[in-house]
């Protein structure tokens, strides 16, 4: 990092000079030396108006805390709660109604709901498996997963578990895409006649379901069908293990699952320095110039995996039509609070991370944009932009957007926005934040977890919170998901822009998400984020299920269902009946899942992976859910719930706890018994120093004890 070189008046680390002079810039067509000079723009004057926002957060937040303080003693008078809120500028009046104007917006985004995946771009493997997730067998999601009620049992390949993939696949097949007079269970034959496809000789009660085919029409060896917007592949194959034992030769059913992709440069990584940041920006590179690759053990074999290849198909009418093998990628630059020392300004200072993600992520975009076949066939960067506190900030992204686009030469409304409406003055002044983004807004997608972290934080002086299980329960969020949808659909998203909802946090527990994910497309979400590609082909049966087009249709002729008021109901322990035994367990729930995930992040540098919880059921944890413990435990902590003895003795009672279910890695470093380590300390500064945090966030502790640890 002490190796530096001057690029118009920025210092810049030399590994992340010379992987932009060597790497991202060569191939987009921009000079060098006007990049650079435009850059130190960007920086320094964007970063003085990102300075003053960060300062109003405090400002508002003060004054939140100082109205709560002064009423504390008071019956909560929502009115008068409100009346403040607009007075210091917390809440902005709702304007007129309009509709995005965003054009140049990919299908994935705009009119073909699914699935989403969510990675950290700092794995390759992972980044590649999320970018091929768009297509997904069935057979393999439903065999190795409890999604039928039951894992497999251990060993080979059970014959008895297979058949019953095979029997559910097809009454799958049997409700999304019935047969005139037969059933897919029965059928002997598929093939395709005069253009149609035949089943046993029978047609599709639907025939305009039937896309295409590949190989001999007689006998095809696939066979291509489509409901929702949502592709299903039929693969047939004689000499298959499964194939060969089926009266149809069907070998698996594929589905086209993760429609989009988020490559994550923010709460699933941790990147603290050039080191980091090169890495993140090398896999964006290598996704977007289409060459990205990554090898892997299996079987004792190395496997070198690289992304897919489009699919073709002869179509009904015999020409041949092409379906993307890749999902649809946005990148996920970080907030507006974190710099980074990867670069340096002319007062020596870090530069703001999120100004330079967005520069540089666009940079490398460009590369998707000059060839074809890419990513986006609409000549579109995707980048999702968290952690933005009202209309302000929002304006402020896409001003420096504007930046950016002259700079790169890149025509204006370009970069498309991804709106996370994870922060509490987000929430209510949603439809002016979309507002500020009208022209280039292409997604807005609720984050629960960022969002009672801030919720917990915006209002720590109201009083003690509820329970981590029962603030869920509240008022509020229901009114803050349904508001997310209605404000999208009142804007004109529906065909235009991703309308999200957030991620299904338990990876092995594919029934129960079955079961419950259901729920997101019923309630007019365009996208779900799941936590793998087995998940993604799970939760694309949902959307065959379930025309979300028809729902948004149905939910924007009825109106606005829930309003700022409703969201501003904050959930507080009402009346805290709460035994010794539940408080402890509370404490040391949230200790485990603070220390579970702390230590990966300081010691090994894993900003998000499958964390078992105090009961070791594996769960998914990154910066949002270690937020949420850590302001619970903090905003006891200032409320006298629990004293600093029993939450620091809870902290020392699950780090033994944390050591044990890491045994097995022999990377791991214990924290007990002595309990100095960095990670340890990281964990205790997110809690006792938790009510002082920017807004409540991690990123502060987690990046200096970790940049501590790389020093060492």
């Amino acid at each position: 990092m002490n190796d530096r070189v001057e690029k118009h008046g920025l210092q810049v680390a030399k590994q992340l000079a010379d992987f932009i002079d060597t790497q991202a810039l060569p191939g987009t067509g921009v000079d060098a030396d006007s990049f650079w000079a435009g850059f130190s723009a960007l920086l320094h004057d964007k970063g003085v108006k990102n300075k003053e926002l960060l300062a109003k957060r405090e400002s508002l937040q003060s004054e939140i805390d100082a109205w709560h303080i002064a009423n504390r003693d008071k019956p909560f008078n929502r009115e008068q709660y409100e009346s403040h809120l607009t007075s210091i500028g917390y809440l902005i009046p709702e304007g007129s109604n309009f509709e995005i104007e965003t054009t140049n917006v990919d299908p994935e985004i705009a009119t073909t709901p699914g699935a989403q995946l969510v990675v950290p771009i700092t794995n390759a493997r992972f980044a590649l498996n999320a970018a091929n997730a768009r297509w997904g067998s069935l057979y393999d999601a439903f065999y190795g997963t409890d999604a039928m009620g039951a894992t497999p049992p251990s060993g080979g390949y059970d014959k008895g578990h297979g058949s019953r993939v095979v029997a559910r696949t097809r009454v799958f097949l049997d409700r999304i895409f019935p047969i005139a007079g037969n059933s897919h269970v029965n059928a002997k034959s598929y093939q395709v006649v005069d253009g149609a496809l035949l089943i046993d000789n029978m047609p599709l009660q639907n025939p305009e379901k039937f896309v295409g085919y590949r190989g001999n029409s007689n006998s095809p060896d696939a066979v291509l069908l489509v409901n929702n917007k949502l592709h299903v592949e039929l693969v047939f194959d004689k000499n298959h293990p499964i194939g060969s034992d089926d009266q149809a030769h069907l070998a698996d059913v594929r589905l086209e699952s993760a429609v989009s992709a988020i490559m994550d440069c923010e709460d699933s990584v941790a990147c603290v320095d050039a080191e980091d940041k090169v890495l993140a920006y090398s896999n964006w590179l290598g996704l977007m110039q289409g060459n990205l690759s990554a090898e892997l053990q299996k079987g004792g074999k190395t496997i070198t995996r690289r992304l897919h290849d489009d699919l073709e198909y002869t179509a009904t009418d015999g020409t041949t039509i092409t379906r993307k093998g890749r999902a649809l990628l946005w990148i996920r630059n970080v907030g507006h609070l974190m710099t980074n020392p990867a670069i340096l300004d002319k007062q020596g200072n870090e530069v703001f991370e999120g100004l330079m993600d967005g520069m540089i992520t666009t940079l490398i975009g460009m590369h998707d944009l000059q060839r074809q076949g890419g990513n986006s066939v609409q000549g579109s960067v995707y980048i999702v932009k968290p952690k933005m506190h009202g209309p302000e900030e929002v304006a402020f992204t896409t001003e420096s957007f504007d930046h950016i686009e002259k700079v790169l030469g890149l025509a204006q409304n370009t970069i498309k926005v991804g709106i996370m409406d994870e922060e509490r003055r987000t929430s209510v002044n949603l439809k002016e934040c979309v507002r500020a983004a009208s022209s280039r807004v292409a997604f807005i997608n609720t984050g629960f977890l960022d969002r009672t972290g801030d919720e917990i934080h915006t209002s720590m002086e109201a009083g003690p919170f509820s329970r981590k299980d029962f603030i869920k329960r509240k008022v509020w969020i229901g009114a803050y998901e349904d508001q997310n949808v209605d404000v999208g659909l009142e804007c004109g998203f529906s065909g235009k822009a991703q309308i999200g909802k957030g991620m299904w946090a338990m990876p092995d527990m594919m029934a129960a998400m079955i079961e419950q994910k259901i729920g997101h497309p019923q309630s007019g979400a365009t996208c779900a984020w799941v936590p793998s590609p087995t998940a993604a082909t799970l939760h694309a049966m949902h959307y065959h299920d379930i025309d979300v087009m028809a729902v948004q249709a149905k939910l924007k002729a009825g109106g606005r269902r829930a309003y700022v008021s409703s969201i501003l109901d904050i959930p507080l322990a009402t009346f805290r009946r709460w035994s010794k035994a539940q408080i402890q367990k509370e404490i040391e729930n949230n200790a485990q899942g603070i220390l579970g995930y702390v230590v990966r992040w300081i010691d090994q540098g894993v900003g998000c992976s499958k964390v078992p919880d105090i009961n070791d059921v594996g769960l998914m944890e990154d910066r949002a859910t270690c937020r949420i413990s850590s302001q619970a435990l903090a905003n006891w902590l200032h409320h006298d719930i629990v004293s600093s003895e029993q939450v620091m003795d809870a902290m020392k009672k699950m780090a033994v706890v944390v050591d044990r279910q890491n045994a097995s890695d022999s990377q791991y470093a214990a924290m007990a018994p002595k309990f100095d380590g960095l990670a340890f300390k990281a964990a205790c500064d997110l809690v006792f120093k938790g009510r002082e945090q920017p807004s409540g966030y991690t990123e502060p502790v987690l990046h200096q004890r970790r940049l501590e640890l790389k020093a060492l």
